[in-house]
C-alpha cells in the first residue's frame, strides 16, 4: 500500500509551526487546523491526546473579534488538568484568497505565572527593615532621605528647585546626619550641587532671618540720625 502523500497545506505551513514549537517549547503546542473538514491536520509540542484527524472544535473562534486582520486573540483556555493558556489564532489563505487552515498557537501560562511569583517575592522585603542595624550608618540613613524626595517629587536630585533641597537638608539635620563629619560634602554629592551652596542652605536652614529685622534696623537709624540732628544737639550747657 502506497504511502499516504502529506497534506500540501502541512508542507508550506510545517517549517514555520516547527520553528514557534522550538522556540517556545515545551511551553508552546503549535497546531494546524483543516478549515473544510475541522479536524487537525498536524501539531507539534502536543500537550493532551489530541493527534491530527481529531475534532478541530474551531467555532471557538466565531465568538471572538478578530485582534487583526484574520488573527484572534490572545484569548485564555483551559486544559483537563487545570492548566491555563494564552492562544492566539491565524487564519490562513490560499492564493485564491479563500480559508485555507487555521494555525493556532497554545502557551502555558504555568511556567510564567510561577517565574513572576518568584520574581516578586524576591523584590519584595520580607520584613521592615531593622532599624538597629542602619541607626549609625548615616549614608544609608542619606540614601533614604534623598531617594524618598525624588520619588515623591518625580524628578532627579538635579532637578530640585531651592525649596525641595532645603526640604531635604531640614530632614538630614533632624536625623542628626550633619553631626558626622564630612556629611555636607556627600549630601552635596548627592543633590548634585556645591559644597558652598549647601554649607549655605545649611546656615539658613538653621539661622533664618527674623522676619521685619531689617526694617526694625532701619527705623532705628532714622531714629537715631533724626535725634542727633535737632536743636542743640550735641550741646551740653554747664
Amino acid at each position: 500500500m502506497p504511502a499516504e502523500k502529506p497534506d500540501p497545506r502541512v508542507r508550506t505551513w510545517s517549517p514555520v509551526c516547527r520553528a514557534v514549537a522550538l522556540l517556545l517549547g515545551p511551553y508552546a503546542e503549535v497546531v494546524l487546523h483543516d478549515t473544510a473538514t475541522d479536524r487537525v491536520l498536524a501539531i507539534w509540542n502536543p500537550m493532551t491526546t489530541r493527534a491530527p484527524g481529531d475534532p478541530s472544535l474551531l467555532g471557538e473562534l466565531d465568538r471572538l473579534d478578530p485582534s487583526a486582520p484574520d488573527v484572534y486573540g490572545p484569548y485564555e483556555k483551559l486544559l483537563p488538568d487545570g492548566r491555563r493558556l494564552s492562544s492566539v489564532s491565524a487564519v490562513l489563505r490560499d492564493a485564491t484568497g479563500r480559508p485555507s487552515a487555521v494555525l493556532c498557537v497554545n502557551l502555558d501560562r504555568g511556567p510564567l505565572e510561577q517565574a513572576a511569583a518568584l520574581l516578586a517575592n524576591f523584590a519584595a522585603p520580607t520584613a521592615p527593615r531593622p532599624e538597629p542595624l542602619f541607626e549609625r550608618d548615616w549614608t544609608e540613613r542619606m540614601n533614604d532621605v534623598i531617594g524618598g524626595h525624588v520619588r515623591a517629587r518625580g524628578r532627579p536630585a538635579e532637578r530640585f528647585t531651592r525649596e525641595d533641597r532645603l526640604a531635604v537638608l531640614r530632614e538630614l539635620d533632624e536625623a542628626g546626619v550633619f553631626a558626622v563629619r564630612r556629611a555636607v560634602p556627600a549630601v552635596a554629592a548627592a543633590l548634585r550641587i556645591s559644597r558652598s551652596t549647601a554649607y549655605a542652605l545649611l546656615a539658613e536652614l538653621r539661622h533664618p532671618a527674623a522676619p521685619g529685622a531689617r526694617a526694625g534696623a532701619g527705623a532705628g537709624a532714622g531714629n537715631s540720625a533724626a535725634a542727633g540732628t535737632g536743636p542743640g544737639a550735641g550741646t551740653r550747657k554747664d
